[in-house]
């Protein structure tokens, strides 16, 4: 029997990316960009993103930037209206953007912080996906990525509402695969381990050698563009098959025991 051919380019498809404006979420838009697909980029800092937006527009990339509160549902279904208006479609989306607010169950900005982590971490990705959604139903390789954090499968003291988040975001994805799976809507998770973004920039140098070593199976953190290619590949349309699946980037942290 002759092998199937699939195709593993997203040349030409468009691609929404959240958190776009830094770190894994700016690697991944400048990897899709890269690979040929028409990049929408979201985040809620415009100086920021206008930078990175002129960065792939002055390497060629088809890329454009729009400020978005991901708080507010009307906005969110506006600006997802005027992407698919702009680029004709919308294929992916890649549900990135993030904030690290970590507080004891008993401190008086609990409350604070877990509302608001549930509000960009969980809610978020929930009306993103049903504003995307009339339109990822017209692609013939509709994919969602959610990206949640090495927090959603383990614990760190005092994180429980970042850990409560992304527990919930990996939920989500597994409960969306069943249900989307049906329209051919792919939804598969990533989990960053230790990667060198904003969210870590406060750690010592030193501080995360020590802890890589004791901690994941590589011995250092990782990069952006490591996790955004991890994401690339749950894009794919060759990915096809793949649905509901959490994968780890991670150097190996979630599976050593000593």
């Amino acid at each position: 029997m002759a092998l199937s051919s699939l195709s593993r380019s997203i040349k030409g498809e468009v691609a929404i990316v959240t958190g776009a404006a830094s770190g894994m979420g700016r690697a991944t838009a400048h990897l899709f960009g890269d690979e040929g697909a028409r990049v929408a980029l979201i985040d809620i800092n415009d100086v920021p993103l206008q930078a990175v937006v002129k960065e792939m527009t002055d390497a060629g990339y088809d890329a454009r930037g729009w400020v978005l509160d991901l708080s507010d549902e009307n906005e969110i279904g506006l600006v997802f209206s005027e992407i698919a208006d702009y680029f004709g479609r919308i294929d992916i989306l890649v549900n990135n953007a993030g904030i690290s607010m970590f507080a004891p169950i008993d401190s008086d900005d609990y409350g604070t912080a877990w509302t608001k982590s549930m509000a960009v971490l969980l809610t978020a990705h929930t009306l993103t996906i049903r504003a995307a959604l009339p339109f990822l139903r017209k692609s013939p390789h509709a994919r969602i990525v959610n990206i949640a954090s090495t927090e959603g499968l383990g614990a760190t003291k005092h994180g429980s509402p970042y850990t409560a988040a992304k527990t919930g975001v990996i939920g989500l994805t597994r409960s969306l695969a069943v249900e989307l799976g049906p329209e051919n809507i792919t939804v598969n998770c990533v989990c960053p381990g230790p990667i060198n973004t904003g969210m870590t920039s406060a750690i010592a140098d030193g501080d995360k050698v020590i802890f890589a070593k004791r901690r994941t199976a590589l011995r250092r953190y990782g990069a952006p563009e490591e996790v955004a290619h991890g994401t690339l590949g749950l894009v794919l349309p060759a990915s096809q098959y793949i649905t509901g699946v959490t994968l780890p980037v991670d150097g190996g942290l979630t599976i050593r025991n000593a």
